[in-house]
């Protein structure tokens, strides 16, 4: 078992094989990390239960670390808090060993990566393309192996570009889920705390040790009725000019949903659009001068200050209030229409961005080239929706990235939906309860399932009817004195067959199952000495054959 002190060990010499400097703002020394490390190791031998023990973290620069300057990427704006925010606590509590804070865009205005005065990071598997931004320095530590998991912020996609652009995870909860406090703000009515991480899991566990009971939970959705996923999936022509084979990538994920047995249902992306295109052109960036703006005007031409950032922030100070309220109200309009537009879909797929572009491109032109990449993130917070961002492929050599956004509170749903991008989805060969419209076939549907054909064993198998309660048939191979008995193959996500095998009563099993076509997939079976004594049912052809022959009460 690798210990805290071993993977501390490892994180370092990770920093010194890859030679990436400008992912760090502050780099905490080897021997305190260290100390952290085997106090860690400590409570773990005297049974303490650290679901984090052996993790390892990276801090976005504008999350507060006690003993470290939290300087939003400015120097001069540094302050040393006393304190950990709550998001970095309750990661320390559970095990984590904090390595240090990251680079970002400065105060957290932008998603490319290269708006600090710490210097451009750059991509983990590109160095000439950017990383993302503005959480560029937390997602590259993950995607280097640097860190385990690591947490960035996202006002208008920040948690979810760099996890694209580098081929990771990244997770933009519900807005207020996980506390704000020690965070310094980019626009504080939208901010969210976001976690990094190589797997789904990884980030899911960081998430949970991080959330905070919320009141909002109330109006949280109902959960939803049994059934294959609801996808909303835009035509490619309202996503606008991609990158080359960004659509094609984009497809073949929606086609592996499809394939997993969700349901693509289509969306106008109009209103999210438009509400994206308000985040920086309309009054609501006014939020960010109210951030750090007298900072901003205080220090005028400061070498400190990234001047794409100084003028955004800046220029902000002159929006008048009666242009936020105009937005306020074109804002609330195109939500309605967003949201009804999505109607009963569980989620709405996107890619994480239009494209990834090189870091000559973007000093070219900072802000047309930024703009362009918040096109499918920005709308996210401004309508109150949680995100999943996860690698989909790769596309010329670079990560290609999707989204999962739905309503707020459905963050656990996201995630089980983007797993099915992750793990393939795998087949199971019913013939009793749980075929179409027998008691059991609501288990098949709540976790996702869907038939796919109906068809028969190879003429190997016997059936048997047992005594069970509700009633179901055994099937036992027996070779050459067998026949064929009906059977439904349906499609489950690998966690659903998962869930089934855990709750599977004796005598049933799951073994592999012949088809008439010679094709094997996993199905119920039945220990052969369970049938003892059993009816045996095979001449009927079916299970559905043998109780319509039943004499009815």
């Amino acid at each position: 078992m690798t210990t805290a002190v071993d993977r501390v060990r490892a994180a370092y010499a990770r920093i010194t094989q890859v030679d990436r400097p400008e992912v760090w703002i502050a780099l905490r020394p080897q021997a305190d990390t260290e100390s952290d490390a085997a106090a860690v190791d400590a409570k773990v031998a005297a049974g303490d239960r650290l679901p984090l023990a052996g993790t390892v973290l990276a801090v976005k620069g504008n999350i507060d670390v006690a003993g470290l300057p939290t300087t939003a990427g400015c120097p001069a704006y540094a302050y040393e808090p006393d304190t950990d925010a709550p998001a970095v606590a309750r990661l320390k509590a559970a095990g984590a060993v904090v390595l240090g804070t990251t680079n970002l865009d400065q105060f957290a205005t932008g998603l490319v990566g290269t708006r600090s005065p710490y210097g451009a990071v750059r991509n983990a598997l590109s160095p000439e393309h950017v990383s993302g931004g503005s959480s560029s320095g937390s997602a590259v530590a993950v995607a280097l192996g640097i860190a385990d998991i690591a947490l960035g912020t996202d006002t208008a996609g920040s948690g979810r570009v760099p996890a694209a652009f580098n081929g990771i995870v990244g997770l933009k909860p519900t807005f207020g889920l996980i506390p704000t406090e020690g965070v310094v703000p980019a626009c504080a009515s939208l901010d969210c705390v976001t976690v990094f991480a190589r797997t789904l899991s990884e980030a899911e566990q960081a998430m949970s040790l991080m959330a905070a009971p919320s009141g909002r939970a109330l109006s949280a959705p109902a959960p939803r009725a049994p059934g294959p996923w609801r996808i909303a999936v835009p035509e490619l022509g309202q996503l606008g000019r991609l990158d080359p084979g960004w659509a094609e990538a984009f497809e073949a994920a929606a086609q592996r949903l499809s394939d997993a047995g969700a349901e693509l249902l289509p969306v106008d992306l109009a209103p999210f659009t438009e509400a994206a295109a308000m985040l920086y052109e309309g009054a609501f960036v006014a939020e960010r001068y109210t951030a750090v703006g007298a900072f901003i005007d205080a220090h005028p031409g400061s070498p400190d200050l990234d001047p794409t950032v100084a003028g955004i922030i800046s220029g902000a100070g002159d929006i008048p209030a009666h242009q936020l309220y105009a937005d306020q109200q074109r804002l609330a309009s195109l939500r309605v229409r967003a949201l009804a537009t999505l109607g009963d879909a569980d989620a709405l797929l996107l890619p994480t961005a239009p494209g990834h572009p090189t870091l000559t491109e973007v000093a070219a032109d900072p802000l047309g080239v930024n703009a362009r990449l918040g096109r499918f993130t920005n709308s996210t917070n401004l309508f109150d929706l949680a995100a999943v961002a996860v690698p989909a492929g790769d596309v010329n050599g670079l990560p290609f990235g999707v989204m999962l956004i739905g309503p707020a509170f459905t963050d656990e749903r996201l995630a089980r939906i983007a797993g099915l991008l992750d793990n393939p989805p795998l087949r199971l060969a019913v013939i009793g309860a749980h075929l179409s419209g027998q008691p059991l076939n609501g288990q098949l549907l709540a976790v996702g399932g869907r038939l796919v054909r109906t068809t028969t064993t190879a003429r190997a198998y016997r059936l048997y009817a047992l005594d069970t309660l509700p009633p179901k048939p055994g099937l036992v191979r027996v070779g050459e004195d067998g026949d064929t008995i009906e059977a439904e193959v349906w499609q489950l996500p690998a966690e659903g067959l998962g869930v089934f095998l855990a709750a599977l009563p004796r005598p049933m099993a799951l073994g592999s199952v012949e088809l008439a076509d010679g094709s094997f997939v996993t199905g119920f079976l039945c220990e052969p000495q369970a049938v003892e004594g059993a009816r045996e049912i095979t001449s009927y052809g079916s299970w559905r054959a043998y109780l319509a022959a039943l004499p009815r009460p």
